[in-house]
């Protein structure tokens, strides 16, 4: 789901290294609203955290679901800002930690004593979710998280805009080059990739062929293929074809819906909206092949559920997580089908789900079986940053591809000597 607090990685804002007083403050100033009591229930109170969704009726969503739960009083905090994950970390250091947190399934997490182990709870339904969704939180054997929305991204386009400038949608990365700068006229830019031009940066190093680690967790995006590629997003960034300082990020749509661009790497998420405005006049295709041997690429982003395993109420903040993510099934769909487009981790509900089925989204369902690429645990938060400072330094400066990769070196390989040795 897209999040207007979120610029990259399904919609997220990065955790920054420091993570000082200033984040916490801004928690502890939101006074006596922490759901620690004063309800209605059963006496025991949790609170949950959940980023700020850009979606109408996402906030209603979840505290209904919430207050349908009869066994504790569960506080919602929606978390507004440009820092979901700042303020969620800070907060996890604080006597106001939630109990239950949306977040992505992270190493550090799990290293850090932070999340509660929830095999136990998926164990009996294991079978019926995205096995790549238990792959990706499953670490040391255990299972952490629980999916909740897989959100494919890839690229949308405007069909009669392609049509009147004579060409096919992209297939290679080259020919998004070229589409860019035959789509772009005095009123209309070729292709917006995102404010920062950060969320294309992982499809661009799969699209070649390569990834960000090796099964082994060693470095794997640094390859004469990833340069060059970042070069030709260069390319397009210096010959003025990409739409930059949109009023909207990439997550949003408007940028397409207002004829603001030809092509925007988006989410599913705003497949509805899109086809609302656009109706017919609107196809997807994934990131393009980048080199030879390469394939196309599709971002399999999304939201998991964690039980703060600091928690007071450890093994009631459980049960209302297997209570809503496990065994209420009509609760899951409504979150995934009801505010945007999402696919469900849920195997049975993703068969199910007649939303996406037919025309565009059974497409982008397709895209997502074949093309896509699920969440690394081992990849971290630092390491996301590192490839980001990638990104700003050749395509938006102009700096040398290769300078600026064994910079990220440098820190994703502290990165991986901290996790493993």
């Amino acid at each position: 789901m897209s999040a207007s607090s979120n610029s990259n990685r399904d919609r997220r804002s990065v955790l920054r290294a420091a993570l000082g007083l200033t984040a916490a403050g801004s928690l502890a100033a939101c006074g006596g609203n922490n759901g620690r009591g004063g309800g209605s229930g059963s006496g025991t109170s949790l609170v949950q955290y959940f980023h700020a969704y850009g979606e109408a009726g996402t906030e209603q969503a979840v505290k209904r679901y919430a207050k349908a739960y009869d066994k504790a009083d569960v506080s919602t905090q929606w978390i507004t800002g440009t820092n979901f994950e700042s303020k969620l970390f800070s907060a996890l250091l604080t006597d106001n930690a939630p109990d239950v947190f949306e977040f992505h399934p992270q190493i550090q997490l799990v290293k850090s004593g932070q999340v509660a182990d929830l095999t136990e709870l998926i164990e009996p339904v294991r079978d019926d979710f995205n096995q790549a969704d238990i792959a990706s939180h499953t670490i040391d054997g255990k299972v952490w998280g629980i999916r909740m929305i897989d959100d494919p991204q890839f690229f949308y386009y405007r069909k009669s805009l392609l049509a009147d400038a004579g060409i096919e949608p992209p297939a290679t990365l080259d020919e998004l080059v070229e589409a860019a700068a035959r789509l772009t006229t005095d009123k209309v830019k070729g292709v917006f990739l995102g404010n920062s031009v950060t969320p294309v940066m992982n499809p661009l190093i799969w699209s070649t062929g390569a990834n960000t680690l090796t099964e082994d967790n060693e470095i794997a995006y640094h390859t004469p293929a990833v340069a060059e590629g970042l070069t030709k997003l260069r390319s397009m960034f210096k010959d003025g074809h990409l739409l930059l300082d949109a009023p909207a990020d990439w997550w949003d749509p408007s940028a397409l819906t207002q004829g603001l661009v030809a092509m925007q790497w988006c989410g599913m998420w705003a497949m509805p909206v899109i086809q609302e405005a656009l109706g017919d006049d609107v196809g997807i295709i994934p990131f393009p092949a980048s080199a030879d041997g390469g394939k196309p690429a599709v971002v399999n982003g999304g939201w998991s559920m964690f039980v703060n395993a600091k928690s007071t109420h450890l093994d009631e903040a459980k049960e209302y997580v297997k209570w809503l993510w496990i065994d209420q099934k009509e609760h899951q769909e409504d979150w995934a089908l009801s505010y945007g487009f999402h696919i469900p981790p849920r195997t049975s509900l993703a068969e199910s789900a007649d939303k996406l089925k037919t025309g565009l989204a059974a497409e982008g369902v397709r895209l997502f079986n074949e093309f896509g690429h699920f969440d690394n645990p081992a990849w971290t938060q630092a390491m996301i940053v590192a490839l980001e400072g990638v990104v700003a330094d050749t395509v938006r400066k102009g700096g040398n591809p290769e300078a600026a990769l064994d910079k990220a070196d440098r820190t994703v390989g502290r990165e991986l000597k901290k996790l493993f040795g």
